[in-house]
């Protein structure tokens, strides 16, 4: 059953509150399903992967031609969709390390950090950490 406009408004309000008080906890929540559909798309890839690799083999050992190349588009359409889904993941788990706050810059990823360099990254993460502790 579907909400009422008022209880839509409602909804929206003690979301905006939430934000407001604890944004760090907000996003954390707003992350979650991402995350999940994220890593929910990475195993699908890799199970369709290993089903074109199959295919594949298979088509190599009957000599169907067209099986094998159906198993190959598979094999690389699953590639990309693991890849894709693997790069998004990480933003999403960079974004929930270094949620904004007004007295930083919007968060980066890690590879694009202060420079690059192994060190910076790892100065840059150190000093976020004691910036947040109490």
């Amino acid at each position: 059953m579907p909400l009422s406009e008022e209880e839509q408004r409602l909804l929206e309000q003690m979301e905006q509150a939430l934000a407001a008080e604890d944004p760090k906890f907000a996003s954390t929540l707003r992350g979650a399903t991402l995350r999940a559909r994220l890593r929910r798309q990475v195993v699908l890839s890799a199970v369709a992967f290993v089903a074109g690799t199959g295919l594949l083999m298979v088509g190599v050992i009957v000599q169907m031609t067209p099986v094998s190349v159906v198993g190959f588009v598979v094999m690389l359409g699953a590639a990309y969709l693991f890849i894709t889904a693997w790069r998004r993941g990480g933003e999403v788990d960079a974004n929930e390390e270094a949620p904004q706050t007004s007295r930083r810059p919007s968060p980066r990823t890690p590879r694009a950090a202060s420079g690059g360099s192994f060190m910076d990254r790892m100065e840059e993460r150190w000093r976020r950490r004691r910036d947040d502790e109490p």
